[in-house]
């Protein structure tokens, strides 16, 4: 990678539009065919039963319908979609959409662990994946990608918004499949705040936005 190549992407480099204004043919390039995404397809709380129990092709079928990738007249998708420049080089995905959307999240233990929430409530939205292509990583895209996840939430009728990151402690090592779901930092800069700590390594970050405003 050369010099250049290695510089921080700010936002004002990006393009970032609901899936469904993408085309499959990009997202698919974003999440490739090998490490964590190429394998899970954003299916980990897609699914009510355990992800890895489907084949790659049907983790990439389900994302495809989830999307409704190359419709925009569509009505439904989830996730957004982020492009560089003006060559509009797809480069990042990030899944948000109605907490109630995500069948699986309400079992995971790390999430709720504590938390007094109706997990029914289908006006708070989650934050819960993101995705940068290989070549494009570790140069700040996900901190555009969780800033657009808050006003296209609010524009969407979210109440509020939110996200479960893993905590880095220092000369720990997490893996980049474990960092799926963003850093705190990344959710900090975007305008979260921490509500809940349900293990040492989980933290439940929130935006509330104000009625009527």
């Amino acid at each position: 990678m050369t010099a250049a190549a290695a510089e921080p992407i700010t936002a004002a480099q990006l393009t970032i539009v609901p899936a469904n204004q993408a085309s499959w043919a990009d997202l698919q390039a974003i999440f490739g065919v090998a490490d964590y995404p190429g394998r899970c397809y954003c299916q980990h709380y897609k699914t009510e039963v355990w992800s890895w129990s489907l084949s790659d092709e049907q983790r990439r079928s389900q994302l495809r319908e989830q999307t409704n990738c190359d419709d925009p007249s569509a009505r439904s998708t989830t996730g957004l979609v982020a492009y560089l420049d003006a060559e509009r080089q797809p480069v990042g995905w990030v899944a948000v959409e109605p907490r109630t959307e995500y069948p699986r999240l309400p079992k995971v233990r790390t999430v709720w662990s504590g938390r007094q929430e109706d997990k029914a409530d289908d006006s708070v939205w989650a934050v819960t994946c993101f995705v940068t292509r290989k070549g494009y990583r570790k140069r700040g895209l996900t901190y555009a990608l969780a800033a657009a996840t808050v006003g296209y939430a609010r524009a969407n009728g979210a109440r509020a918004l939110e996200a479960y990151p893993m905590i880095t402690p220092p000369g720990k090592e997490i893996t980049w499949g474990e960092l799926h779901v963003g850093s705190r930092q990344v959710f900090d800069e975007a305008g979260f705040t921490e509500v809940h700590r349900p293990s040492p390594r989980r933290v439940v970050m929130r935006v509330d936005f104000p009625e009527n405003a």
